[in-house]
């Protein structure tokens, strides 16, 4: 099959509503196949598509600890606020919506050292006297104070964690495709290096299948390419690490 024939095959299952793993099933093609061309179009689309202005753009602090920045982009944080021990970043961004009275908001949760997206929400809509609180309520479980950030670095932040996520065989949380639009087209250019210190790391979350993630960084980077922290299954209190 062409690759334009499977993009508008892709496309054709995406707007009946197929996820990416059904509409690789459909195709009978492996899902990493699929999932860049998911990607494609929905920034395809995206491009063609009128983008509402952005009322504000947040990201945690400490979001850059672990990962490797180009200078040159001149993107800041304060890594004393967030140690980021476990491997997580916010990211907020609020638009104009179709009604210009409201701000559409969407929010993600970003693991930049191995899963990518865990979790996302929106686009949720309210009113602009709402905005602040709501920031305030999504950034309560990090430290420090959320930063404004350039929607570029949100932008490359999410969306290439993402695509390192996919490289190592994770898909995003199912939720992201619908909160996607509010970052925009992602260039592709990769000035943000992830992993934590150039090596994947898994941290385990409260609701991961610990075992089947390690299995597949296995698969994909091999056992002694990866580091992690993990629950002892004999002590749900007690903590595994490794550095291979």
């Amino acid at each position: 099959m062409v690759d334009e024939e499977l993009i508008q095959r892709v496309r054709d299952l995406r707007t009946k509503g197929c996820s990416p793993k059904e509409t690789a099933r459909a195709l009978g093609v492996p899902p990493a196949r699929v999932a860049p061309l998911v990607r494609l179009i929905a920034e395809q689309a995206e491009a063609s598509a009128p983008v509402p202005a952005i009322v504000g753009c947040w990201v945690s602090a400490g979001w850059s600890v672990g990962l490797t920045v180009d200078e040159g982009r001149g993107w800041t944080d304060s890594p004393e606020h967030g140690t980021n021990v476990t491997g997580l970043v916010g990211v907020l961004v609020a638009r104009e919506a179709a009604r210009k009275r409201d701000i559409s908001v969407c929010g993600y949760l970003v693991d930049p050292y191995c899963l990518g997206v865990k979790d996302a929400l929106g686009p949720r809509l309210m009113k602009p006297h709402e905005l602040s609180r709501f920031v305030g309520m999504f950034f309560a479980a990090f430290d420090g104070e959320p930063l404004d950030a350039p929607i570029e670095l949100a932008r490359e932040l999410v969306s290439g964690a993402v695509d390192y996520a996919n490289r190592l065989g994770f898909e995003p949380a199912r939720d992201f495709g619908a909160a996607q639009g509010a970052l925009g087209a992602f260039d592709g250019q990769r000035t943000i290096g992830f992993g934590r210190d150039g090596m994947p790391c898994y941290v385990q979350g409260p609701y991961d299948d610990a075992e089947a993630i390690m299995m597949r960084l296995d698969e994909s980077v091999g056992v002694d390419n990866f580091h992690f922290l993990v629950e002892c299954p004999v002590d749900a209190t007690s903590l595994v690490s490794s550095t291979g």
